[in-house]
């Protein structure tokens, strides 16, 4: 039986790397490579369906059944879709038209000039083809202005003589609907202009944040519905018959767009936002100018960083021409402008679609279950596969191979499917069933009585190995850098190394004879391999692998040791690095630099020193607790471990103690740390709170102290809010800790 599976050749699979951060438009959906002309129509048609739907209910109920970017997800498939099978594109397709459906509440109103929305880009590789394409369309240098994309509801107010006339959304693109009773009750929006003029505008109106929370709280105590966003509050108060139901809600309105006028002069984007200013209108304080698309695409970085700090919600940057000559030779499609564009920020939940379910081994023999998805832009990456965790979530959730799912992805969590779209199916969805036998190795698989997961009964299975082998190196443990998965598995196809402890006794003869191995990464390899050999006490005890052990409670039971440390008084002779004469660089200086350090705990130390102790004690260890306890007892007491350990000792791997002599300012405080973060490496702000005596923990409960957040925090930062745990960004977190 093969000991690797090659998942590339599956129908429809795109093999780009996950962390790719800027795939072009044409490539997220290869699937539809493969559809025929009768596929693809009953794609489109449910494509068109559930869209229409979903805007209905967004736009005249103001609901959200799904988020934002779910339903924009869905429709740049069927654009794609469309793109491919034009003869399927119809009048009444969501991609036709501009705006949404009216609502019969209000009356309608013609717009005296037609409402073209923006089209939407979702990376920088979207952002500079956009760029390419404006930039054949004129002679000149272009400027642009962004604008930050207030997440609210777009209104368009007319004035007549510097008086307020008449408010109306944007409904279809050519009639609004007249919310005048409601809007006028705005505070930030002017009723008389400082001119006497005659103008139309637009702009956003949106709720605060702070708002957004007051009313929510004010639902929950009438045992009302709470709102999902604070878009769609905003929406729901301007389209109230009642208009004291809008005036009671904080809304306020940012103008940006000069539909029509009378004042001369007005010759840029940058004129319009200064004039808006004179003449009373609100505008949004953080627009720049820019000569360069560089310039333009870090201003869209440092917004995707900065926006949890400001106190209303944007969810992306709108980028536009400057020069309105160059706008009008730049024209605009029957849908949108060519001179503009919304770049929307990463988002965390998409929808995508299931190829296949496949399974993966892990290092302690489970077997989890992974969905191998259309590859599809979440959080910023290009996913294409996510974990479905276990035979009885891919039942609760009813997950069927086919399925259009929606994906979620918050700065390093594992992509997960968070719900089917069950209305997307056609009849042709399969349903998954767990197999008997081990995908790798083919031995009989089993689930234990109380257990969620299937085991492989086979202990020296090829997958287990190979990913005992992936945890030892990887950037929490041993952290040897240039061995990654490719590397160990070629290694091992060699049969170069078939536990942790070859890695140590590898010869680079062996490896400069390998594919793609040139003596510069040969002799890099090495020196990582060397320096990895000096490693702390808790780091050491998460490369074990040990069933349950996570890195908290790895640092919690090395304090432990650290606090109650035996001397073993035995000697093991130890090995050298095996390195042949012709090596690139001195070994043996190496090796004594490292012979050198001194070791206050060595490893035959640290085996004498966890015997010692009864499973009682092990298990009473603040952190460790009673299901972790039992396996560090059961593991540390197994004979085959033992020699294992030993072998690492002969070898010259060493342990220090350093890390865990903390400054006590964090002592009894626990941190959760959430989204991406900016100042510091995961790994970084992990150690800055433990050195500092805190403790890090995987999830929000009503004992965490502070929870830390960065850009897109997900479902921890709502959990943090209802209980109460204070949140912190990560400047906030220095002062904390006095960096």
């Amino acid at each position: 039986m093969n000991k690797s599976v090659n998942y590339s050749r599956i129908k429809g699979v795109n093999q780009q790397p996950d962390r790719m951060s800027g795939l072009p438009k044409k490539r997220l959906r290869s699937e539809h490579l493969y559809m025929d002309k009768e596929e693809a129509y009953i794609r489109i048609e449910k494509l068109k369906e559930k869209i229409s739907n979903l805007n209905y209910k967004y736009f005249v109920l103001d609901e959200s059944e799904v988020n934002e970017s779910v339903r924009d997800s869905l429709k740049r498939e069927l654009i794609e879709l469309e793109e491919k099978f034009p003869q399927f594109v119809t009048k009444d397709s969501p991609t036709q038209r501009v705006g949404s459906t009216l609502s019969e509440k209000f009356k309608s109103v013609k717009h005296t000039s037609p409402k073209k929305s923006l089209s939407d880009v979702f990376s920088e590789d979207e952002i500079n083809e956009w760029f390419k394409r404006i930039s054949r369309l004129v002679p000149d240098k272009i400027e642009f202005i962004c604008e930050l994309k207030i997440d609210g509801l777009n209104i368009t107010i007319q004035y007549e003589k510097g008086l307020f006339v008449r408010a109306l959304t944007r409904g279809d693109g050519i009639t609004g609907e007249d919310v005048t009773h409601a809007v006028k009750t705005i505070e930030s929006i002017p009723l008389r202009l400082n001119e006497d003029i005659n103008l139309e505008v637009s702009g956003e109106v949106f709720m605060p944040k702070k708002s957004f929370e007051e009313l929510n709280e004010t639902q929950a105590k009438k045992n009302l519905p709470l709102f999902a966003n604070p878009r769609n509050a905003a929406a729901g108060s301007v389209r109230q018959l009642d208009p004291k139901i809008a005036a009671e809600r904080n809304l306020d309105m940012f103008f940006y767009h000069l539909d029509r006028t009378n004042l001369p002069n007005i010759k840029t984007q940058e004129d319009t936002l200064k004039t808006f200013k004179k003449l009373g209108l609100k505008v949004c304080e953080y627009y720049q100018k820019f000569s360069s698309i560089n310039e333009v695409m870090e201003f869209c970085r440092k917004w995707h960083k900065k926006r949890q700090s400001l106190p209303y919600e944007i969810d992306g940057i709108v980028i536009k021409v400057n020069d309105f000559a160059q706008q009008k030779t730049m024209g605009m499609t029957a849908k949108a402008p060519r001179y503009a564009i919304a770049y929307k920020f990463p988002a965390e939940q998409v929808s995508s679609r299931i190829l296949d379910i496949i399974l993966q081994v892990g290092r302690t023999g489970a077997i989890t279950p992974v969905a191998v998805m259309t590859p599809t832009l979440v959080a910023g990456s290009v996913i294409s596969r996510a974990t479905l965790h276990n035979e009885d979530e891919i039942a609760r959730k009813d997950i069927r191979i086919g399925d259009t799912v929606i994906i979620q992805k918050a700065g390093d969590v594992i992509p997960e499917v968070v719900k089917v779209m069950k209305d997307m199916r056609i009849g042709k969805e399969k349903k998954f069933k767990f197999p008997e036998n081990c995908p790798i190795c083919g031995s009989k698989i089993e689930r234990k009585e109380g257990q969620s997961a299937y085991y492989c009964t086979n202990k020296s299975c090829y997958a287990v190995e190979k990913e005992k082998i992936n945890h030892f190196v990887s950037k929490k443990a041993f952290d040897i850098e240039g061995m990654g998965e490719k590397i160990v598995e070629q290694l091992m196809q060699e049969g170069l190394i078939k536990t942790p402890v070859d890695i140590f006794l590898l010869k680079t003869e062996d490896v400069m004879n390998l594919d793609f191995f040139k003596e510069k990464r040969t002799d890099n390899l090495f020196k990582n391999i060397i320096k990895s050999k000096h490693i702390s006490l808790e780091r050491f005890l998460f490369a074990m692998g040990i069933r349950y052990l996570g890195e908290q409670s790895s640092y919690d039971f090395a304090k432990f040791l650290g606090a109650h440390k035996k001397y073993s008084g035995k000697t093991i002779r130890k090995i050298g690095t095996k390195a042949s004469q012709q090596s690139l660089f001195d070994f043996e200086k190496e090796e004594k630099e490292l012979k050198n350090i001194k070791e206050e705990f060595s490893i035959l130390d640290l085996i004498e020193t966890v015997a010692s102790f009864s499973l009682e004690e092990i298990t009473n260890v603040d952190g460790v607790g009673e299901k972790i306890g039992e396996t560090i007892f059961n593991w540390f007491n197994d004979k085959k471990n033992q020699e294992y350990l030993e072998k690492l000792y002969q070898v010259g791997v060493q342990l220090s103690m350093d890390s865990l002599k903390s400054s006590g300012k964090l002592n009894g405080k626990s941190f959760v740390i959430t989204g991406t973060l900016s100042s510091f490496t995961r790994e970084q702000i992990k150690e800055l709170i433990k050195q500092n005596g805190g403790k890090v923990l995987s999830s929000v409960t009503k004992d965490t102290n502070y929870l830390i957040a960065g850009e897109n925090p997900g479902s921890k930062l709502s959990k943090a809010k209802e209980l109460g745990v204070e949140v912190v960004d990560e400047e906030k977190f220095k002062k904390i800790i006095g960096v």
